[in-house]
């Protein structure tokens, strides 16, 4: 049992899980700097809703000046917002946020940690946040991880005495914040930790700001009797950079959401408001809270010897302080606090190796391997040391396969070895563990309660490096990894993963059927094992036939692919739902696809999910033919579009010319195209001159911050921040006549229904008189918005603005968004008179 608690802890306060990345190789100055964090028994949590919403400057402050163990807990993964490095979203696009955080913490040098919460999307007010997320779950989340990472100080990003004024998470987590600090102390308060001990925080603070006053003025005019101030400036000569500077390089790790930051140099001040707890006597949040080694029992000796560590430090020769560390390494072993102990342990043995220049490592010979299988593993050791050490054996985990006994590791005398390893049939998939089940719109699934926290799912493939300094075996554990030799990038790394042994996936996630002919939808099968054989069938919603019934494959090789066509028949009538490839391997089914993410700046992902695909059988029709899209941040409009019979030409930057133009029945702008192509100010005229001689632009939403062009519009029109976040809310036609919503396609207040997350987002609030407004729609309580939807004639053609959310809609087969999108690109090209006035 001690041992099962053990490793839930290291689980939990491991920052090496990310497996992709290369080993770190410290300084001296990185050794030191470790060595003062080893003395220093505090810690610090930091609590907002979302990925980015940290104050990176906080957390590198605490973690780097003051050396506390600090952590930032996100209660969702991001899954609701834009991506500006790709086209992934939801549930993708939590993977690629969650993956970026854990970038920031290894610069910023923070912990991570999250909720099981889903991110649906903007929430005006926490009550409305509170009833999807299952408050009561995510309230035990809360709990569980200040239990488990046991802060003196909790720190909220948001006032939760504000509800309604900002995003309704927002204030939804730093409600939960307040709320959760009182119950993590109450025994009669059970989450769903094995060992639920109670843990009562010290104090509780709110990370405040001028803005949070309206104004600097009113900032400035404010009683701060309450408030904390920090001088957060401060240099780090072992690093080279200002605190703000490793800030600002952490913050920029949010590349999907486009917040790449410039640091800055000199004094800063952050605000802390007290909430509750202990009031500190001084500026020091620690006031009160011992943070030395006599904090522990047994510990007044350890914290002596370490002292005397720091203060003999030789930076030329910091093999120097291995024997001294390995005492202390004895003296923590003993100790009875398993929190610190766990902790404390994990610290100095990465001194000690750092001290010694020893490194360890286990590299696969492939990347990814299934259970029951084997894998060879290149196994290395060195001693860059003059200490005498000694590989006392190397262990194969879970297996616990040992395959060197007694090695002495000469300095600087490089050690390989080569071996076989058996994965086990029961060994579980790397996967993101809170994607392995289908979750509700606002709380994700996870069977394995052990996980829930973690920003991964923990990687259970180890090897085990069992050390002798003098007289004293330390083991110290390595992550399997995979690594090659880029001709570009030099050496890359990336994570050793378990996958399934096969996985089907479709080439498109919605299959748009206009009228009753027969479709061709592909089944791509992927084989992650040598030498298999089985059965591919595809499960198909009532009314819907498919031929042939099934197809037998046959793979030889690993990574092997092989596509099958199935030809789909839709029925008469409109109709939707979903179809699922069921592959059967002897007595096993696989219903999973695997999808892979690989950007630079994160580590390579492979996520398996339940493959499905939505087929639509849709009525609809459309005049025109060859478009132009020019892309923004990043959507898959055009993948949708060719769904419904356009041929869409996906622009650059120098096709964007009058000769070229006139060639598009309509040209269509992607989500923030105006917010993030730098080009586009000298593209806009051009643009306009094509409206004007007989053309049709879409310009999808933008937001009024960092705009390249002095106007999204021909005529004056004022974005604001007005959106419609019900997606259920009711949708008014105010123009029932207006062509755009009766030719080619009639529009009814029934075709906004079924859609997903939300309604739009950035309406314009003023325009000009050229411009009409076809919808008008709000939220509960709130003004009807006429922003969503306006068109205007400009010269010869039309010019259409919107904020409406197609975005979402047509990726996810909304039949009245593909409706209204054909009414929108057809406008203008009627021979009905009536209509066009």
């Amino acid at each position: 049992m001690k041992n099962i608690l053990l490793l839930v802890f290291l689980l939990f306060f491991c920052p090496f899980i990310i497996l992709a990345q290369a080993p770190k190789k410290p300084t001296s100055g990185d050794i030191y700097t470790s060595i003062q964090k080893l003395n220093f028994l505090g810690s610090v949590l930091y609590v907002a809703a979302h990925p980015d919403d940290e104050n990176t400057r906080l957390i590198s402050y605490f973690s780097n000046n003051i050396k506390a163990q600090t952590a930032y807990l996100s209660l969702t993964r991001g899954d609701g917002g834009q991506n500006l490095v790709g086209s992934e979203i939801r549930e993708l696009l939590g993977v690629i946020r969650t993956q970026e955080l854990l970038a920031a913490r290894r610069i910023d040098g923070g912990h991570q940690f999250f909720t099981r919460a889903n991110d649906f999307g903007y929430s005006k007010h926490p009550d409305e946040t509170l009833k999807i997320w299952n408050k009561k779950e995510v309230l035990n989340d809360v709990v569980s991880v200040i239990r488990k990472f046991r802060p003196d100080v909790i720190i909220n990003r948001f006032n939760y005495r504000t509800p309604g004024t900002t995003h309704g998470h927002h204030t939804a987590s730093a409600m939960l914040s307040v709320e959760a600090f009182n119950l993590a102390s109450d025994k009669n308060f059970k989450t769903h930790l094995k060992n639920d001990a109670t843990w009562k925080p010290k104090r509780l603070f709110f990370n405040t700001s001028w803005w949070f006053y309206g104004s600097e003025e009113k900032f400035n005019e404010a009683d701060k009797t309450n408030l904390l101030s920090l001088d957060i400036g401060s240099f780090y000569v072992s690093k080279g950079m200002s605190n703000s500077e490793i800030a600002s390089l952490s913050r920029s790790q949010h590349q999907s959401q486009g917040f790449g930051s410039t640091g800055t140099r000199g004094s800063q001040i952050e605000y802390l408001e007290f909430l509750k707890g202990d009031f500190p006597l001084s500026k020091n949040i620690f006031d009160g809270i011992n943070t030395t080694w006599s904090r522990v029992d047994g510990g007044e000796e350890i914290g002596k010897i370490l002292n005397e560590v720091e203060k003999e430090f030789n930076f030329k020769n910091p093999a120097a302080s291995i024997f001294k560390l390995v005492r202390a390494y004895q003296l923590i072993q003993n100790i009875k606090d398993e929190h610190w102990k766990v902790i404390k342990l994990k610290e100095i043995k990465d001194i000690i190796a750092a001290c010694a220049g020893l490194y360890l490592e286990a590299v696969a010979s492939e990347s990814n391997a299934s259970p029951n299988s084997k894998i060879d593993l290149d196994i290395e050791a060195i001693n860059r040391s003059l200490i005498q050490i000694t590989l006392n054996s190397v262990i194969i985990l879970p297996e616990q396969k040992e395959i060197i006994s007694s090695v002495k590791l000469l300095n600087n005398k490089d050690y390989n070895n080569k071996v076989s390893i058996y994965i086990p049939s029961e060994e579980k998939y790397t996967s993101p563990y809170w994607l392995l089940k289908k979750g509700s719109l606002g709380m994700y699934n996870v069977t394995n309660k052990s996980y829930i926290g973690l920003p991964e799912t923990p990687h259970s493939i180890k090897v085990k490096f069992n050390v002798k300094f003098g007289n004293v075996v330390i083991p110290f554990f390595r992550e399997v990894v995979y690594k090659y030799t880029d001709p570009v990038k030099g050496e890359v790394y990336k994570p050793f993963e378990i996958l399934p042994k096969i996985s089907a996936s479709f080439n498109e996630k919605v299959y748009i059927f206009p009228n009753n002919e027969v479709q061709e939808i592909t089944v791509k099968i992927k084989s992650n094992t040598k030498n298999l054989k089985g059965k591919l069938v595809l499960n198909t919603p009532k009314g819907w036939q498919f031929s042939p019934e099934e197809y037998q494959f046959e793979f030889v090789e690993k990574g092997e692919e092989q596509n099958f066509n199935f030809k789909v028949v839709p029925p008469v009538n409109e109709s939707e739902g979903f179809i699922t490839p069921i592959v059967k391997v002897g007595d096993k089914t696989y219903t999973n696809e695997l999808i892979e993410i690989d950007y630079n700046h994160i580590p390579f992902q492979s996520v398996t999910m339940p493959s499905e695909a939505k087929v639509v059988r849709l009525n609809i029709q459309k005049k025109g033919q060859v478009l132009g899209y020019i892309q923004g941040a990043g959507d898959v409009i055009p993948t949708s579009l060719r769904q419904i019979g356009y041929t869409v030409i996906e622009l650059e930057n120098r096709d964007i010319t009058p000769e070229k133009l006139k060639n598009f029945d309509a040209v269509i702008l992607g989500i923030r195209a105006y917010n993030t192509n730098t080009r586009a100010k000298y593209y806009q005229k051009i643009l306009h001159n094509y409206v004007k001689n007989g053309g049709t632009l879409i310009v999808q939403y933008n937001t009024n911050r960092r705009l390249k062009v002095e106007a999204v519009a021909p005529y004056p029109l004022k974005l604001s921040k007005d959106r419609v976040t019900n997606e259920n809310a009711e949708v008014r036609i105010i123009m029932p006549f207006h062509e755009i919503l009766n030719y080619p396609n009639k529009i009814t207040e029934n075709d906004f229904k079924g859609w997903v997350q939300e309604r739009g987002l950035y309406f314009p609030n003023e325009w000009d008189s050229h411009f009409i407004a076809v919808l008008s729609m709000n939220d509960t309580n709130e003004s009807a918005k006429k922003g969503s939807l306006l068109v205007a004639k400009y010269g010869k053609g039309n010019f259409i603005y919107t904020g409406l959310s197609f975005f979402r809609e047509l990726p996810a087969g909304v039949p009245g968004a593909y409706k209204l999108f054909a009414n929108m690109i057809s406008i203008g090209k009627n021979n009905n008179k009536q209509l066009n006035n």
